[in-house]
């Protein structure tokens, strides 16, 4: 089952990233993402369906967390799909309103839910066989109407929300970093000397993987696609195609790939010893 699940989230993942470099309407793009996913989904599902399951802790394992790697994107991109047509016409200070709006929503359910955020958040697992075995479900325990509306052979009571939570973090972070581009926009307007990244774009892919590896911006919930827009923002420059940029690299025959990385690295001690000479 896990052999499977993670080559079908590879290539979706894949798929995701492909739209993203080929498509430029940002709406088609969304809408083919969903596209992608639903297709995803119902990969999963059939073969799911059809997959005899050796114990119930590798049911619990599907459900808690298999499944809502997927269904998680769903609601990410489904959810991103309407707040984006959905954004008011006008100018900057209304646009902004309305992002903060949406962010506070997203706030006021992990207060909500601030119980199972925890439980999910500790990895405990005392709960597991109510949250996450189909059929288990405890009335006493926060039932959402969803739940009595979805396929009882592909659902337990609290995978859903698992994946609610889990595309909540990522759509906080990615109107936050909306509301970050247009104060980054409004700088750019305002002020003749921006900046701009004047080295290659080789270097730039390469410390923008370094820095998404690492997971030092937003705790490491932002995707490597966000982290490319934001630097292309903030530096002024456009980068295409990163993810080829990124093959060249890996694919160099030296035994150091990180050519710019370990230049920066020798140029700062270098410069740190002279300054303590």
């Amino acid at each position: 089952m896990k052999n499977f699940s993670n080559k079908l989230l590879i290539e979706l993942e894949n798929q995701l990233v492909e739209n993203e470099t080929i498509e430029d309407n940002p709406i088609k793009k969304l809408e083919e993402a969903i596209e992608n996913i639903v297709i995803s989904l119902e990969k999963l599902k059939t073969f799911f369906k059809n997959y005899k399951l050796h114990n119930k802790q590798e049911e619990i394992e599907f459900f808690k967390e298999i499944k809502p790697q997927f269904t998680s994107k769903l609601i990410f991109y489904n959810d991103i799909y309407n707040i984006e047509i959905n954004k008011p016409v006008g100018d900057e200070k209304r646009i902004k309103k309305y992002y903060y709006k949406e962010i506070k929503k997203l706030k006021d359910f992990f207060t909500k839910n601030k119980e199972f955020y925890k439980y999910y958040r500790t990895k405990n697992t005392c709960l597991d066989k109510k949250y996450f075995l189909r059929k288990k479900y405890d009335i006493k325990l926060t039932l959402e109407s969803y739940y009595f509306q979805s396929d009882p052979v592909f659902s337990t009571s609290h995978d859903y929300l698992i994946a609610k939570l889990i595309a909540n973090e990522k759509i906080i972070v990615f109107l936050e970093d909306k509301l970050n581009n247009q104060t980054i926009n409004t700088f750019k307007k305002n002020d003749k000397n921006v900046l701009k990244w004047t080295g290659s774009k080789v270097a730039l892919v390469e410390l923008v993987y370094a820095l998404h590896n690492e997971k030092i911006i937003n705790n490491g919930n932002i995707s490597l696609n966000e982290c490319i827009k934001a630097v292309e923002t903030f530096f002024n420059t456009e980068i295409k195609q990163h993810n080829r940029i990124f093959l060249e690299i890996r694919n160099r025959k030296t035994i150091d790939k990180t050519n710019f990385i370990n230049s920066l690295q020798v140029n700062l001690n270098n410069k740190i010893n002279q300054l303590d000479e």
